[in-house]
């Protein structure tokens, strides 16, 4: 295997890793209540402006029945609700409630804790950390950029709140 390859294989088994350690540090779920696709999408929805159904599968790249049965689940749930387009426009567009919003912050401080472990366990001081938060924003915007899809991020939100996907 050349150099590329074996950075390439290494590169994909941590990611891997960090996957299955960013996961593991939320907990066994205790106090969260959200489904990992609804943290998902709400994360998604308050960010920017109500999405449809299409929207939202293309940004996620699935089947807009998928995105149907997940945002169908939020719908009975009150975290979400449906609007008409300001555009004019058939189809329905959807924001999160304020229960959503609600939830979803609940959820966050979770993920947040358990994100500050980790890099605590790391050792990294705040530097280090932004270091490694740049870059890895730098890639996700250059996968974004492949796959014909934006994101708006924490500086494109007017409340400057953190936004992702």
């Amino acid at each position: 295997m050349g150099g590329q390859e074996r950075r390439l294989s290494d590169l994909e088994r941590e990611l891997t890793l960090l996957t299955r350690h960013f996961v593991a540090s939320r907990g066994p779920r205790i106090g969260q209540s959200l489904e990992r696709s609804a943290y998902v999408l709400l994360t998604r929805l308050e960010s920017g402006e109500p999405l449809t159904l299409k929207e939202l599968a293309h940004t996620f790249q699935v089947d807009v029945s998928t995105i149907n049965r997940q945002v169908g689940a939020m719908l009975r749930g009150g975290l979400v609700e449906r609007l008409r387009d300001p555009g004019g426009g058939a189809a329905r567009k959807f924001r999160p409630t304020a229960l959503g919003l609600e939830r979803l912050e609940a959820d966050r401080a979770i993920s947040r804790a358990g994100t500050a472990r980790l890099v605590r366990a790391s050792g990294w001081e705040e530097e280090r950390t932004q270091q490694f938060l740049d870059l890895l924003v730098q890639l996700n915007q250059g996968i974004e950029h492949l796959e014909g899809l934006t994101r708006p991020r924490e500086r494109d939100t007017p409340q400057g709140r953190p936004a992702g996907s």
